[in-house]
């Protein structure tokens, strides 16, 4: 099944799933599995590395979170969740949820995957919750005989490790193929070179040290945007190809930038923005301030969403026609954008006319 092929399937909507297990990972972290009805299965198989995104009413607003998938190809459908600080969704998951408990969920979607039937060295690099995609890339590749994993995790302490038990068990599994290396900002280990954070600084001394950069495969990197931006700056200052370079970002601190063209005043014409989803075509009116997801939203409720700050992807679609602007994007790969796919989270009309297809 390909990349795009998985994508789409999203169009399929929410289905109601039951929970059929929430296991404790730390004391702020738990993995939620999913019953999949039989009639459900094709449309929640899923890629390693990909994520549901989950809906719920609260306070009389709808609420929308994405999860990456931890469990490797062909497992049950099983996603992490590190409690934020009165996090809204994420509390209510680790919390209150409990088996029987029925949840919204959009089939699965995302590109933080790749080809791993081909035997390659893959490193990881992450902290925190972006172990829950790692999980489920590592075991799966570790299933092609000749490939090899290493892992740079980074936590606050030894308490606050995600899967650490399902960690162990993978270099268990496979300890001649298997690297883990644990970093801690807050809990002293040796050799002192594991102690500190997962910064550009760290980076530098760590990744030469202990792999062979030249023979790496794939480079994965999840988790927040400083840490992935530090170490996609170290991996070119070694030499390593973009296209080698997977990421995967779990939230960005700094809004986006300001739009390149501002719009001239409440004079202008606002711009025709055609979008089209399941078949069904639509046209709104859509000032050039506004996004074009948050505009044509007013109109189609059913636009696919997640985050809405240009991260999970969710919301990707195609421009058929005009021009608009991508304030930011960290979902994207760059052939998809070349290709004329956008982030509509993040996308102004920048064209008197402009038309989007999320079914291509």
């Amino acid at each position: 099944m390909t990349i795009a092929g998985v994508r789409d399937r999203r169009r399929a909507g929410f289905a109601t799933l039951t929970v059929a297990r929430v296991e404790p990972l730390c004391e702020d972290a738990a993995a939620i599995t999913f019953d999949v009805p039989a009639e459900l299965a094709a449309d929640f198989a899923f890629l390693p590395g990909q994520s549901l995104t989950l809906r719920r009413m609260a306070g009389g607003r709808e609420e929308r979170r994405s999860y990456s998938i931890c469990s490797p190809a062909d497992g049950p459908l099983r996603i992490g969740v590190r409690e934020i600080p009165d996090g809204l969704f994420s509390t209510w998951l680790v919390r209150r949820l409990r088996p029987g408990d029925r949840v919204e969920v959009l089939p699965p979607s995302g590109g933080f995957t790749a080809d791993l039937d081909r035997p390659a060295h893959h490193v990881f690099v992450a902290a925190g919750s972006g172990i829950t995609p790692v999980l489920s890339i590592a075991a799966t590749a570790l299933r092609a005989p000749g490939s090899r994993v290493t892992l740079f995790y980074g936590n606050r302490t030894t308490r606050s490790v995600m899967f650490a038990e399902e960690l162990a068990d993978l270099k268990d599994l496979a300890p001649a193929r298997v690297e883990l290396v644990h970093v801690l900002s807050r809990e002293p280990r040796e050799p002192e070179l594991f102690t500190g954070r997962l910064d550009a600084a760290k980076l530098r001394v760590l990744l030469p040290a202990l792999t062979p950069v030249a023979d790496v495969g794939h480079w994965w990197l999840c988790g927040p945007y400083g840490l992935v931006s530090d170490a996609r700056q170290v991996l070119a200052e070694l030499g390593v190809a973009g296209e080698r370079v997977h990421r995967e970002l779990f939230y960005v601190d700094e809004p986006p930038p300001a739009p390149a063209r501002r719009a001239e005043g409440p004079g202008e014409a606002a711009a025709k923005v055609t979008v089209t989803l399941d078949g069904r075509t639509t046209t709104v009116a859509l000032p050039r301030d506004v996004t074009v997801l948050e505009g044509a939203q007013r109109v189609r409720p059913d636009l696919p969403f997640a985050c809405k700050g240009g991260v999970c992807g969710t919301c990707r679609a195609r421009v058929v026609e005009g021009e608009v602007e991508m304030r930011r994007n960290f979902a994207l790969e760059p052939a998809e954008v070349e290709a004329g796919y956008v982030l509509t989270c993040q996308s102004l009309p920048a064209s008197d006319a402009v038309t989007v297809d999320f079914d291509t």
